[in-house]
């Protein structure tokens, strides 16, 4: 017993009692400033403040709380909270940070503003799709344009107004960033071994005088290989030779992703990696393997060497440094390369650059003297020709650019008997009748004119369909290749109905949530929808997936709204 009354206890019959040695004593005299506290949590102590009741007991403090004395109290705390305190010693600020501050409210209240205005408008036009697609048709006066089909690839739109909740994958966009960045930098290191040694091992001089004068003229014996085929020791090898690259020579380079423009879903989920050389103007494009779980691989896709424009204006033109940027599209003919056969389909292919090492742009810009970022004259009205044509075409495919975009491509694979993605003026302009698309006659002829260069009267629909329509940035591509890979983890081009019924998630689609719909008319809305574009109903190719998202990304402004059309029901 002699313990526990020892001890911190509580004691219902004391209102007050001595405090237990326990407990330090509290002095609030040497409680000072903290630079990490604000001007609101900062009390100064006053002896004119009444003190508090001692914390004597457990059921003390409850009952102190309660009296009038310490209401009283607290209700002067509250005021000196409310109460901005300045310490006395505190400098004004300079004028500098005045401004300073004036601009950065300025810019915060601005933010907010926009903020709002596109909060607001998504929830004036997503509160109820059926509603909003409706007043539209009113407002537009297009009461027969869209179909039950446009407005039920219309019922995506939705995921917009449910922000992708970012919290739970922290963790695994964190992995999957820290795994990106180990496949560059392996990609890095084997571009640098493969072309240090190759550089020396297959130089020319490496050849023994002697065995050269011999198969010059013919003198090697019946069982002597020539000197290409034959295994060359270490004490015949010359380490320094006079045309070997060094490493000091190849850090001088431009690393950017690119991707193959292709509607085979193999070739264009590829993970390629590019490098262009300004010592020599020379680039190599390489490309990183998985094979199995844990064996992985970087293995040359386009060999190092100096190549040149095989299409547009700079055709026959080496490429330089001004040639690499975010969008723009590397050509090479297929024979000069050993490529696969889904490739070499089309004598020339086309690679487009997604992303490049800034830093390295900026150093090798102030390095280099003859860098200049020109852009004729002929490219900047190609480009308003372009651009003309699709806003002329931006409104009306706003509302159904998912039917019009898809049934488009599934029409051409249609009309395209040879299977090589080439059509006719007479083709294209069948099948812009055929879905109500009209193009002025002479804006069609200056498209024709830039698009068929090799003057062949031939022109790839894909190219034609990105030129007239437009096509997402890089970044809302990337996520599209992302969603399909992770449905297509084999990479075979295509993949089953089944599969993609199974994958996609309508949990979190806002009228699922607000209990106007179930998962499973939301889901059989986007597999109608889906199915519609594609030629065999129970397989989805990588061109079909991307057609369906390029047409619903026409009437989408903000990117963020487009990637949470892709977060929300695949998960990624």
């Amino acid at each position: 017993m002699g313990k526990k009354r020892q001890g911190w206890r509580p004691d219902t019959r004391a209102s007050h009692g001595p405090r237990p040695p326990e407990v330090p004593c509290l002095d609030l005299g040497k409680l000072g400033d903290s630079d990490e506290e604000d001007g609101d949590s900062y009390i100064p102590y006053s002896g004119s403040y009444p003190p508090t009741c001692t914390l004597d007991s457990s059921s003390d403090w409850r009952r102190s709380l309660q009296t009038p004395h310490a209401q009283h109290h607290q209700a002067q705390q509250h005021s000196v909270l409310e109460q901005k305190t300045i310490p006395e010693n505190l400098r004004s600020p300079t004028d500098k940070y005045k401004l300073k501050y004036r601009q950065y409210e300025a810019d915060m209240k601005e933010e907010y503003k926009q903020y709002s205005q596109r909060i607001a408008e998504k929830k004036k036009h997503l509160r109820c799709p059926e509603a909003s697609i409706k007043g539209a048709q009113l407002e537009d006066g297009h009461n027969d344009d869209l179909t039950a089909l446009d407005e039920k690839a219309l019922l995506q739109q939705c995921y917009t107004s449910k922000p992708h909740n970012m919290q739970h994958n922290i963790r695994k966009s964190e992995a999957e960033d820290v795994a990106a960045e180990r496949r560059k930098q392996a990609v890095v290191e084997q571009v640098m071994v493969d072309q240090l040694s190759r550089a020396v091992i297959s130089d020319p001089e490496q050849s023994m005088r002697d065995d050269v004068y011999k198969e010059a003229h013919g003198l090697l014996g019946l069982g002597t290989a020539p000197m290409r085929f034959r295994k060359r020791t270490l004490h015949e090898t010359k380490i320094r030779t006079r045309s070997g690259l060094t490493e000091n020579m190849l850090s001088n380079k431009l690393r950017f992703d690119c991707r193959i423009i292709s509607r085979n879903g193999r070739n264009a989920c590829r993970e390629l990696m590019g490098f262009f050389f300004t010592c020599d103007r020379s680039l190599t494009v390489y490309e990183f393997r998985q094979f199995g779980k844990n064996r992985t691989n970087a293995l040359p896709f386009i060999q190092k060497g100096v190549y040149q424009h095989q299409r547009g204006q700079k055709k026959g033109k080496a490429y330089d440094l001004s040639d690499f940027y975010v969008g723009a599209n590397l050509t090479f003919r297929s024979v000069d390369h050993k490529l696969p056969e889904s490739v070499k389909q089309n004598p020339v292919f086309t690679v487009r650059v997604i992303s490049i090492d800034e830093a390295a742009m900026d150093f090798l810009k102030g390095a280099s003297v003859e860098f200049e970022q020109e852009c004729s004259k002929q490219v900047v009205d190609d480009n308003k020709v372009f651009k003309k044509i699709q806003g002329i075409l931006k409104e009306t495919l706003s509302k159904r650019g998912v039917r019009v975009i898809t049934g488009l491509g599934k029409y051409f694979r249609q009309v395209d008997k040879n299977r090589n993605g080439f059509l006719s003026q007479a083709d294209f302009k069948e099948a812009l009748k055929v879905f109500h698309v009209e193009i002025p006659e002479g804006d069609f002829e200056s498209l024709w004119l830039i698009l068929d260069d090799g003057k062949t009267d031939k022109i790839d629909y894909g190219e034609f369909t990105r030129a007239v329509f437009g096509e997402m940035n890089e970044y809302r591509k990337a996520f599209v290749r992302k969603a399909y890979m992770k449905l297509d983890f084999n990479k075979t081009g295509s993949v089953p109905m089944v599969d993609i019924r199974k994958c996609y998630c309508a949990k979190k689609h806002p009228l699922v949530l607000a209990g106007k719909a179930t998962e499973e008319e939301i889901q059989s809305s986007f597999l109608e929808t889906l199915g519609e574009s594609c030629s065999n109903p129970n397989e989805v190719s990588y061109s079909e997936f991307e057609d369906y998202y390029e047409g619903l990304s026409i009437g989408i402004m903000d990117d963020d709204d487009f990637v949470d059309i892709l977060r929300n029901p695949w998960g990624i």
